[in-house]
């Protein structure tokens, strides 16, 4: 029976016109399947059904979304990602596992929070590792976490007095209301890839979510290992934010918002 399959052009190029078209006559595509971003059931078979293609280093994991959640496309992961991705969709979960980024490999902390900017509240993602980020190739010991994101475009904060500067090419996914991932520019101008993929969608508060669909975009800060700590509350968020600002250990950008 043909499927109700979406296989977007970057998805039929990376496996091929027969199995594209396979599986849209129904003859690879699953009948009922969990969604990769709601993680709820779906039928290809009575509903609109997105084809994802999570790619890695060496090897590629072709998954299934509602339509409704994310559009068919092809995502660039770590191998790392890519096997907490296979855990996840064949639902072999052994716990959570570390959040990586790609390409340094740390593990990261994110956090959401709203953070009040000139008498308005915004989103923002507080983000950090939890380990000194090594340049890749670098032999030392040292820590070039904030070098490596201003070289893409982040803005040193010294203070939080006004909003960033939007970083273009850079994008917050949320699906669902859920957040999904960071997205950076692709190498060569294509297509968007992720800098942070979380393993299982994170939830975000209703009110958080309202904040980033009312600016369509979300303040990501940035900061070295020990400068935040995990904050059990949004003013003391914010008051470990100031510190590390007026430390010089802050970066920050307005990101535009992806889905919603």
């Amino acid at each position: 029976m043909p499927r109700m399959l979406d296989v977007s052009d970057e998805v039929r190029a990376e496996i091929g016109d027969e199995e594209a078209d396979r599986l849209l006559a129904g003859e690879n595509a699953p009948g009922s399947y969990d969604c990769t971003s709601c993680r709820t059931p779906g039928d290809s078979g009575q509903e609109r059904t997105s084809t994802v293609l999570f790619i890695g280093e060496e090897t590629a994991v072709l998954a299934f979304a509602h339509a409704t959640c994310l559009p068919s496309q092809v995502v660039q992961v770590t191998e790392d990602q890519l096997r907490g991705a296979v855990k996840s969709i064949t639902g072999d979960r052994v716990g959570p596992e570390p959040e990586r980024v790609a390409p340094e490999q740390a593990v990261l902390g994110v956090t959401s929070g709203l953070v009040l900017i000139a008498g308005e509240l915004h989103p923002a993602l507080v983000v950090e590792p939890t380990g000194p980020i090594v340049r890749p190739g670098a032999t030392g010991s040292g820590d070039d976490f904030l070098p490596l994101l201003i070289e893409q475009g982040f803005m040193p904060a010294s203070e939080l007095a006004e909003v960033p500067p939007v970083l273009h090419g850079w994008s917050v996914l949320l699906a669902m209301g859920q957040l999904h991932a960071v997205l950076q520019p692709g190498p060569n101008g294509g297509q968007p890839v992720a800098w942070w993929q979380a393993h299982q969608p994170l939830q975000v508060t209703e009110g958080w979510r309202a904040a980033a669909n009312k600016h369509q975009q979300v303040l990501m800060f940035a900061a070295p290992v020990g400068s935040i700590g995990r904050q059990p509350r949004e003013d003391l968020l914010r008051g470990a934010l100031d510190k590390a600002a007026a430390n010089g250990q802050l970066v920050a950008a307005a990101l535009p918002l992806a889905g919603t």
